[in-house]
């Protein structure tokens, strides 16, 4: 009788969690209706913390230990010219990306640790560079966060472009959480938007704040290493890092504060609690989140009609569980999850390339091609 007592209190309580869970109340594990397989591209790689495309299907892909590497029909030639990249902790080099009109004016943004700038230790920085000859050159640094730290967490960073070629990129809050993310007078925990040259926009959020920081869009942020622009509504989607259990998914809107830590589904990693709130007035609800956490990186949609059923799913790298998670998205919420190339080491990247196929930065491994069986 006890043990049935317990059965029904235990069921209740998972239940009420559930309503409270965005994850487990409306997402399900559901399974493709076809078979796929996986091909190494690009193999003998450490850290592919991201990766892009050039107009002649070459690659471009960055390790986080400070190598840039040009591939092209099975060569692979690393990059000379590279700034100074400082190894800590999780940061190095990490992500690239093109300008929406590369063919153009060639026009390569990377993201990096710096030990530039004021203070011991180092803090995210975002370079606009060419590529000639396999050598980066014409280097100009449009921003560089403040001040350095010694601290090896959450440097971000994320490079995207939106519509109107606005440049944004993430820049996590460096293991100070009381400090940084709240505060719109300093860097880090923040989204930030510059014009393609560095230029402060005139429609930033903050800039008629005195001592705010003139690129800020958006605060309260942890760590995203995930962002993307929607391919139909153009709003600028990222994911970020919760603690043990609320990883998020937001979309960015100006001057929005998404609330870390003050509001997190999270908690410490020891089990214990920094907040009483997962939400409060003023701050922004995820439109999903992972609790437990899945420790997402890279940020993709599906716009292909490559794979059966996936177009307009969203593709999100797990570090924790080595997985590529397919997030089924309705009316911006996820309603149903897949997993993908389970097990073949901590997805760290991922895009879908200029042939329609999506492709994935795997740790310990390369960049594989996701193929679907026919």
């Amino acid at each position: 009788m006890k043990s049935t007592y317990l059965i029904v209190l235990l069921t209740f309580i998972f239940v009420f969690s559930c309503k409270k869970n965005p994850e487990y109340s409306t997402a399900k594990l559901v399974t493709s209706q076809f078979n796929y397989s996986h091909e190494v591209i690009v193999d003998g790689m450490n850290i592919p913390w991201g990766f892009t495309f050039l107009p002649d299907n070459s690659m471009l892909i960055t390790e986080k230990l400070g190598e840039l590497i040009h591939f092209k029909n099975g060569k692979k030639t690393l990059v000379e010219g590279l700034p100074n990249i400082e190894v800590l902790g999780q940061g190095g080099l990490m992500d690239i990306e093109l300008h929406p009109d590369y063919e153009s004016n060639g026009y390569i943004y990377i993201s990096y640790a710096s030990t530039k700038g004021e203070g011991k230790g180092a803090n995210t920085a975002i370079m606009r560079c060419k590529l000639e000859n396999f050598k980066l050159v014409d280097q100009k640094v449009l921003y560089k966060a403040s001040p350095n730290s010694k601290r090896g967490q959450h440097f971000g960073s994320r490079i995207e472009f939106d519509n109107d070629g606005y440049l944004y990129f993430t820049i996590g809050d460096r293991g100070n959480r009381d400090i940084n993310p709240q505060n719109i007078e300093r860097d880090n925990g923040k989204v930030y938007r510059l014009h393609d040259d560095g230029r402060i926009p005139a429609s930033n959020p903050f800039v008629r704040d005195r001592n705010a920081k003139k690129a800020i869009f958006s605060y309260g942020h942890r760590n995203i290493q995930g962002m993307i622009k929607h391919p139909e509504t153009g709003e600028i989607w990222t994911h970020e890092h919760g603690p043990k259990g609320g990883d998020e998914i937001n979309i960015v809107e100006a001057g929005k504060n998404y609330g870390w830590p003050k509001i997190s589904y999270g908690i410490n990693y020891i089990g214990t609690k920094f907040t009483d709130h997962t939400d409060l007035p003023g701050m922004e609800q995820p439109l999903h989140h992972w609790t437990p956490s899945i420790a997402p990186s890279g940020m993709a949609f599906v716009t292909s009609d490559v794979y059966p059923g996936w177009k307009g799913n969203l593709l999100v790298g797990s570090l924790k569980f080595q997985y590529l998670n397919r997030c089924v998205i309705e009316n911006n919420k996820v309603v149903s999850e897949e997993k993908l190339i389970k097990g073949l080491g901590r997805v760290r990247s991922v895009k879908q390339g200029p042939d329609g196929y999506i492709y994935a930065g795997i740790e310990n491994l390369g960049i594989v091609k996701i193929i679907p069986n026919k």
